[in-house]
């Protein structure tokens, strides 16, 4: 089984908990810049971003220049103050700019080369890679390639090329009793700068990991050692397993089926095992505190987006329910929709939201959750049992397809969240694991193909109309579930199916505001300069 399905958190599915409006070109690229500033030695000074593909085309309406500038000066996801990082970088002397990277198909979708010189004059360049749903992977060390996660514990070592320098690396990590799970080794030329990293099944404790890095730099080839920490993983318990867990629908099934259990049950016991019941129930506590108030205050606040392209659409939505619900959508959809249209307003106008799996798919899974449980006057358990069920359906896409509109265009994020919320509906109504599944099967087959296409590289329009229809389709999905409807083409299958259409998707509709809705002269003309 795959380590990062034993790694990665329900709340990275279920977040982060950010700052709008995207969470790969958002908390993705804040970060990216927060890991590379990790390994320089003093406060950066200088930094240069060098932003490539859909980075490059839409960083100024997804706030990607802002995030980074952002993460450089260690502000965390969630950060308020993240609108005004330029601001706060002029207070703190860090000098920056950023240059549009020619397009490169052979680079993922999202990429950054961050170019810093700290205050002691060192340099150090970084590439990373934003991969959807805040998740990052780093590419590129100072030139040399690398493959960096964060699935395993992680020490970076720069060093000279010279004739047993690894042995004696690794005979001191040995001392610390640390068992090497991967061990990569780059160098530029032979006798020159090289790169040595080193993923570990787990770190020595407290002040032992202080000393372990000491211990490191004392060798006198060695001339950078750092702890790569990359947010958004979580390391295994120190036992090596976790119980129970899964890496795609098949597995989760046989779980459910062999105690009994439902989804969301499931998916609680995995984050109790990796987190900590306290700790898994406080995280959960949050999430549904910041979906209450992500689903409600801008339906009674209504606030205009950065963009000016969405605001106030969920209070006319909510207002208009007594005349429309029953004889279109019904009084407990309707109110899912304006909840969630109402999340995408607080995050085009840079609100704290829970990224649920991605900032532009993020009102559709809070929307039916809350919406259903009003209804059926379900408890704080209920709602949180419900949300663990649309984290595992999340986490089997992650892990398997893609929740990233760079990487597979909306229908994986707007058919993700859909498919997310549809297992969670059959839950809150009682239908069974095979039913939850069969729903979120149902609801992928029928977004599949969805353009990623923001007017503007904006996260607001087509966006917001999108998670309308998203919450649409996942509850009809969920009440042909309910009621015995089968999909042909079972979760595990139809999880392929998107990976292989989200591919053949051409880059201009794949968030790059180069195809689709975002260019209709319509949409030009409304969002002229806004790009």
């Amino acid at each position: 089984m795959a380590n990062g399905s034993a790694t990665m958190s329900a709340f990275e599915i279920l977040g982060p908990i950010m700052v709008g409006p995207s969470s790969s070109h958002t908390a993705g690229a804040l970060r990216l810049a927060q890991v590379a500033a990790s390994l320089m030695e003093a406060p950066v000074a200088r930094v240069r971003f060098v932003l490539h593909n859909s980075f490059a085309h839409t960083y100024r309406g997804h706030g990607t220049d802002r995030a980074l500038v952002a993460g450089i000066l260690g502000l965390a996801t969630d950060d308020e103050r993240i609108r005004d990082a330029f601001d706060l970088a002029r207070e703190r002397g860090l000098a920056f700019e950023f240059v549009r990277g020619a397009d490169d198909t052979h680079l993922h979708p999202n990429t950054v080369d961050i170019e810093m010189v700290d205050g002691a004059g060192a340099s150090c360049s970084v590439r990373g890679e934003s991969l959807g749903g805040g998740r990052v992977r780093l590419s590129r060390i100072n030139g040399v390639g690398v493959k960096i996660t964060g699935e395993y514990d992680t020490v970076f070592v720069a060093h000279r090329d010279a004739r047993g320098v690894l042995a004696a690396l690794t005979v001191l990590l040995s001392t610390y009793g640390l068992n090497i799970a991967f061990m990569r080794t780059y160098r530029t030329e032979r006798g020159g700068a090289a790169y040595t990293v080193f993923e570990l099944d787990e770190l020595p404790r407290g002040s032992q990991l202080d000393a372990l890095l000491q211990a490191l730099r004392a060798h006198e080839h060695v001339e950078v050692a750092t702890l790569i920490r990359m947010p958004g993983t979580t390391a295994a318990p120190e036992s090596g397993e976790l119980a129970p867990n899964f890496a795609d629908a098949r597995e989760l099934l046989a779980l459910c089926e062999r105690g009994g259990r439902s989804l969301g049950s499931i998916a609680r016991a995995r984050e109790e095992a990796l987190l900590g019941a306290d700790a898994a129930a406080q995280a959960m506590r949050r999430v549904i505190e910041t979906m209450r108030a992500e689903t409600t205050e801008p339906v009674e606040h209504p606030v205009r987006s950065l963009g000016g392209l969405i605001g106030g659409e969920a209070a006319r939505v909510h207002a208009g329910a007594d005349r429309f619900a029953d004889g279109l959508m019904g009084a407990v959809q309707t109110d899912a929709v304006a909840r969630a249209m109402a999340v995408l307003e607080r995050s085009a106008s840079m609100g704290i939201i829970v990224a649920a799996p991605t900032a532009g798919s993020a009102g559709i899974v809070p929307g039916c959750v809350l919406a259903a449980a009003a209804h059926l006057g379900a408890d704080d358990a209920a709602v949180a049992e419900a949300l663990y069920a649309a984290a595992a359906i999340g986490l089997i896409l992650t892990l398997n397809a893609s929740v990233s509109g760079a990487e597979g265009g909306c229908q994986a994020e707007v058919g993700s969240a859909a498919a997310m919320a549809a297992a969670a509906l059959v839950q809150l109504f009682g239908g069974t694991p095979e039913q939850a599944l069969d729903a979120a099967s149902l609801t992928l087959a029928n977004l599949l193909g969805l353009a990623c296409d923001p007017v503007g590289g904006l996260v607001e329009v087509p966006c917001q109309a999108r998670n309308a229809i998203g919450t649409a389709a996942a509850f009809s999905s969920a009440q042909l579930a309910l009621s015995g409807v089968r999909p042909l083409v079972p979760f595990d299958e139809m999880a392929s199916v998107m990976r292989s259409v989200g591919a053949a998707l051409p880059a201009s509709l794949r968030e790059t505001a180069q195809g689709g809705i975002a260019q209709a002269p319509s949409a030009c003309r409304a969002c002229t300069g806004c790009a």
